[in-house]
């Protein structure tokens, strides 16, 4: 497969315990596969070629929808847990034994769960715009993301303009260019059913809740793990990038300025560079 892109990389499909699910594998063969956990929503179209086509060149890249979820079929679950267990059959059923994995936003949720359900399948965790479990303003999302949510945009996909990028012009401009980039895939992936987005609400409510000891699942998460944030994170405050960092064994977090939830959509250049590094170990 390394001779596609991410935007030329055709869609397959696997039978997870009888029901398809949708996923793109390309890259360079001969190191362990990074499977990649989306976003709230997200689907296969929506990962960055800017991002992944670089890494690519050293290594066998998965991206795949969750059940339920765009070309996937199937019931989407209203439980990271139960999102998780799904992931896990998928990685199954590919013949899979040892991978590196990378979660963003919610992605990065089921990754921490993957990795604590089966610690002997996961080598290296990689967390973008993520936090723990009971963090902080993680229940639901503020009151100035769901305004966004009922914003009238002139194409939906510019929601991500203001969800992923900060207001200056530096960042905004990087999120046009990620949007032009994500927009120019031929192929599409399938639209979402209705029934996607309370799921994954419901499932991303259910991580947030507060309860006492909601961080002592983070001792079990022994891998070494790669934190990556943006300055000021709307969707998923800043300030559980550091909870993660001191509760987590073996954690290096990097922040980037004058961003928000997608700084890995900003910074490729230097996020290419520190996963590699980290992977390489």
């Amino acid at each position: 497969m390394s001779q596609y892109s991410t935007l030329t990389v055709p869609t397959q499909h696997v039978d997870v315990k009888g029901t398809k699910f949708a996923y793109r594998r390309f890259g360079k063969t001969g190191r362990l596969p990074l499977v990649f956990f989306n976003y709230f929503t997200g689907n296969l179209d929506n990962w960055d070629s800017a991002l992944l086509d670089p890494l690519s060149q050293d290594r066998d890249l998965i991206i795949f929808n969750n059940k339920g979820v765009a070309g996937s079929e199937g019931v989407p679950p209203g439980t990271i847990a139960e999102i998780a267990k799904d992931a896990r059959d998928f990685i199954a059923a590919l013949g899979l034994k040892k991978i590196d994995i990378l979660g963003f936003s919610m992605g990065s949720y089921i990754a921490q769960q993957v990795a604590i359900d089966q610690p002997e399948l996961v080598n290296r965790v990689i967390l973008a715009g993520s936090g723990p479990r009971g963090g902080e303003g993680l229940e639901t999302f503020s009151p100035e993301i769901w305004a966004l949510f009922d914003k009238q945009y002139n194409t939906p996909d510019e929601l991500l303009l203001d969800v992923f990028f900060s207001p200056t012009a530096s960042s905004q401009k990087a999120g046009w260019d990620y949007l032009n980039r994500i927009r120019s895939r031929a192929e599409k992936d399938s639209a979402h059913g209705d029934h996607v987005i309370p799921s994954q609400v419901a499932a991303i409510g259910e991580w947030g809740k507060k309860s006492e000891g909601s961080f002592d699942y983070l001792k079990k998460l022994i891998h070494p793990v790669l934190l990556i944030s943006g300055k000021n994170d709307l969707v998923f405050p800043t300030v559980n990038a550091f909870i993660l960092q001191q509760h987590l064994p073996d954690a290096k977090l990097v922040i980037y300025p004058n961003s928000n939830h997608g700084s890995i959509f900003q910074f490729q250049e230097d996020v290419i560079l520190q996963v590699n590094t980290f992977l390489n170990k």
